[in-house]
């Protein structure tokens, strides 16, 4: 099977699983059509020409030319059906939730990260262009700092009987404004009704307070006269309606409301609506591209295993306190301060995450709302943060400060004193922090000592660049780049070493292909 050409199978055909055998067709990607009801399967088989049937799981965890299983099976099924196709050495893209409980969701990603498979959630809200449009204009300050969040996500039908609408409807909004606010929150409040079933909430409304002081709330509910899905950013500067609803001229729009304080009395004054242009397309199909791309790079997906954990806990918590009427302090895991290492003159804020096994050496610095994964390396006189998220296995030398709005993927190696910057045209009488720039280190990338990577960059997987390079522009994977401004001058390996003109590596032997962003590797055995 080539990687450039994986194909799937999606496993269970009701509402949602339709939707995605329609997606994954149009894709050219559909190879089995799972489901037990024999009727179903061969309706669905009869819209799908060239796709296989199957009735069980079996068949198709054994067929060799399944790369990837999609599953949109009831959410309690979730948890025995990823880790079977896991175990089976298949990636793995499964509808919200990733399951039922956190610490199974965590050993779900752990199974997945041992066995070097993609595990993606379907956090459909993501690949959605419109908030792909305001995440960047989040980090690029354009709100200004933001002070609360609320959605709604309303409809009538979609009922349930095997879960509440906590669980049905608030997935997509949790994950959203998780990810927008990067921090978790450390209260939960949520209220709610039982109306149609005993025991089966049909109405809740959520509250979740976050470290920075910023509050969320969430409105779900399947008993309402009309549809509506709104999620709504106030930010000092400007607000953000992103309305799933409305067409497609008006889904993102910006109002620039203003608040003053003439003799200490607050007075609004409103803005007309500036509609933000976003593509037209269908995020469902972008989801399915994504999960196929990661397939095909075999990089980490936007809404992994890891993130699908994080909107877990929220969600545990959200069922809590509903159940209890009050609210409820979410704990942050911590691994054992004995199962990594921390220098005795190292500072680690409140509010940091530090992975199982990794180092911080003599001075170094992370700063509050911080995530370090395992494994990690980081040296001497290193400042990372605020609010700064890196990978696994990431080794960051010394003399390295990693600012808000850098992000570092797994494996990602600094050289000492290589520089980020985060603001693009700085002056020290002029505060641009509303105007950070992001950047983004793929996996496996090395950066050379000395070098500097302005801001608003992203860098491809495995890229190499040089000591000394000033980097002003996106890098392809696999990119060798030199100079100032750095310019490719060839392309390097995995392993780290320079290929030759046929794209091989003369260390390891691997061979690559020429595809859209840098380098593909060619799987051993040809395509």
């Amino acid at each position: 099977m080539s990687p450039v050409d994986p194909k799937l199978a999606v496993v269970g055909t009701g509402y949602w699983g339709r939707n995605l055998v329609r997606n994954i067709h149009k894709l050219g990607a559909l190879k089995t059509i799972c489901d037990t009801n024999t009727g179903v399967l061969a309706e669905m088989l009869k819209s799908c020409p060239g796709a296989a049937g199957a009735t069980s799981l079996g068949e198709v965890l054994t067929d060799p030319e399944v790369a990837g299983v999609v599953l949109a099976t009831p959410a309690e099924t979730h948890a025995a059906l990823v880790k079977e196709c896991l175990l089976a050495g298949k990636d793995v893209f499964v509808e919200k939730p990733i399951c039922l409980s956190a610490e199974e969701g965590a050993k779900l990603t752990s199974l997945a990260r041992q066995k070097k498979l993609i595990l993606m959630v379907g956090h459909l809200l993501w690949y959605h262009p419109a908030v792909t449009r305001l995440r960047d204009l989040i980090v690029n300050g354009k709100l200004g700092k933001i002070l609360y969040i609320y959605s709604n996500r309303l409809n009538l039908g979609k009922l349930r009987r095997e879960e509440n609408v906590l669980w049905s409807f608030a997935p997509h909004d949790i994950s959203l404004i998780l990810g927008l606010l990067g921090e978790m929150p450390d209260r939960v409040q949520a209220q709610g009704g039982n109306y149609l079933h005993q025991g089966i909430a049909d109405v809740t409304v959520s509250t979740l307070s976050f470290p920075s002081g910023v509050r969320a709330h969430l409105f779900v509910s399947w008993l309402h006269p009309f549809k509506e899905q709104k999620l709504i950013v106030v930010g000092q500067d400007k607000m953000a309606v992103f309305d799933d609803t409305a067409s497609w001229p008006r889904k993102l729009q910006l109002y620039a409301h203003t608040i003053e304080w003439p003799g200490n009395v607050p007075v609004a004054h409103k803005a007309e609506a500036e509609p933000v242009p976003v593509p037209e397309d269908e995020p469902l199909g972008l989801e399915c591209r994504h999960f196929l791309e990661c397939i095909r790079s075999r990089s980490k997906p936007l809404t992994d295993g890891e993130e699908a954990v994080r909107v877990l806990r929220v969600l545990n918590a959200c069922q809590e306190a509903l159940e209890s009427c009050g609210p409820v302090k979410l704990v942050r895991p911590r691994v054992r301060e004995d199962e990594y290492f921390v220098h005795e003159t190292a500072i680690v804020d409140e509010g940091v995450e530090i992975g199982r096994g990794s180092k911080i050496w003599h001075f170094s610095h992370i700063l509050s709302g911080s995530v370090l994964g395992e494994r990690c390396n980081v040296g001497q006189n290193v400042a990372i943060g605020p609010r700064v998220t890196i990978g696994r296995g990431c080794k960051i030398q010394n003399n390295v400060s990693v600012y808000e709005g850098v992000t570092l993927e797994d494996d990602v190696f600094c050289g000492p004193s290589m520089v980020f910057t985060n603001v693009y045209n700085p002056r020290s009488h002029v505060s641009r922090m509303k105007e950070l720039r992001p950047t983004l280190v793929k996996r496996g990338t090395t950066i050379g000592a000395n070098a500097t990577i302005i801001c608003g960059c992203t860098l491809g997987e495995y890229c190499f660049i040089g000591a000394g390079a000033v980097v002003t522009m996106n890098v392809p994977r696999h990119a060798l780049m030199v100079g100032n401004p750095a310019v490719q001058k060839g392309w390097v390996c995995s392993c780290g070493v320079r290929l030759m003109d046929d794209l091989s590596c003369p260390s390891c032997q691997a061979e690559y292909r020429n595809a859209d962003g840098g380098l593909v590797q060619i799987p051993i055995g040809g395509e």
